[in-house]
């Protein structure tokens, strides 16, 4: 029997991997990553059956961002040509995220540039908020790091899930971003869950990472017990310090997913930004990798996929929208 889908079914019954499991994942060539899948699979179906979680954002104040995280073409650092305008109104946000109702689609997320947001501004997505739940639909919102009493405030709105990305393992952080530190970061997860917040946070990956960082980055979120994590594989962007790194290829993609569903067994894996440019032929396989959900419609600078597509793709693999 495979010695990962053993070791799948321990982590399906509660098994943390210990050290000497996690290493042996690691040290798998990517030539032999198809030999993971059985057992990621595994994992997911137990915890998430045949459903697959979709959501969607809007980017809803774009560009001249005062950080300088290097993957990033919003960053006022990088002189990328990107849309730049303010913090939409709270009408024009509501009515983009009802647009949605009855379309399949079960979260749509709020996206501003920039390192975090004014009080005025975040009582402007308190209102789109309040609207939307008044409509029925799911909400979650990005808009870097804040004060917990700015997440306090989010969640009396009716907020239910925050989105604050950690970007990268903290051994790596440093070289990706110099205008704030990882701490920043960890503790506004941490101000999330404290206002009783559902937290979204994961990374971007292709940024020059090891397998060893993946899983130093997977063993953060666990501390912190995040709910769900977004996996973005790097596209990378001309202008950006990034903008030459070598491509990641499809099998190291589905080993980033199956590492994160190894060590992060019942939470939700979301895959998102770059799938379909790093993945190509391969890209169906995320599901039994271990993927539970997916991002549909487009991204902050970049187009994705049609929700149609991706509606085809899930039902083509046998299972179902949440």
């Amino acid at each position: 029997m495979n010695y990962f889908y053993e070791l799948a079914k321990r982590a399906a019954s509660g098994h943390s991997p210990d050290k000497k499991e996690i290493e042996r994942i690691l040290c798998l060539p990517y030539t032999e990553t198809i030999s993971l899948l059985p057992g990621t699979d595994l994992i997911r179906q137990t915890y998430f059956g045949r459903k697959v979680s979709l959501c969607t954002i809007t980017n809803a104040k774009s560009g001249k961002c005062s950080e300088d995280c290097s993957f990033c073409a919003q960053s006022a650092h990088h002189g990328c040509v990107v849309d730049e305008y303010p913090l939409k109104k709270a009408g024009e946000l509501a009515e983009t995220g009802k647009a949605l109702r009855g379309s399949g689609i079960n979260r749509f997320s709020m996206v501003t540039s920039g390192k975090g947001l004014s009080s005025h501004e975040i009582q402007t997505v308190g209102r789109a908020v309040r609207d939307l739940n008044a409509s029925g639909i799911r909400t979650c919102a990005s808009l870097g790091v804040l004060k917990s009493v700015d997440l306090d405030y989010l969640k009396q709105s009716g907020l239910e899930r925050y989105h604050h990305n950690l970007e990268t393992a903290p051994s790596l952080f440093p070289r990706i971003c110099t205008t704030h530190d990882f701490a920043q970061r960890v503790d506004t997860v941490a101000y999330a869950r404290r206002a009783g917040l559902s937290v979204c946070s994961g990374g971007v990956f292709g940024i020059g990472e090891t397998d060893a960082q993946v899983a130093e980055l997977a063993m953060v979120l666990k501390d912190l017990d995040v709910d769900a994590v977004p996996v973005n594989f790097l596209i990378p962007i001309p202008g950006t310090p990034l903008e030459n790194v070598p491509g990641l290829t499809p099998l190291r993609c589905l080993k980033i997913i199956s590492i994160l569903r190894f060590l992060l067994p019942d939470k939700e894996i979301i895959v998102c930004g770059g799938r379909m440019q790093n993945l190509r032929d391969l890209h169906p396989l995320i599901f039994m990798a271990g993927a539970s959900g997916i991002m549909t419609g487009n991204y902050l600078t970049r187009e994705g996929r049609s929700l149609e597509e991706d509606l085809r793709l899930i039902r083509d693999m046998g299972l179902e929208p949440a």
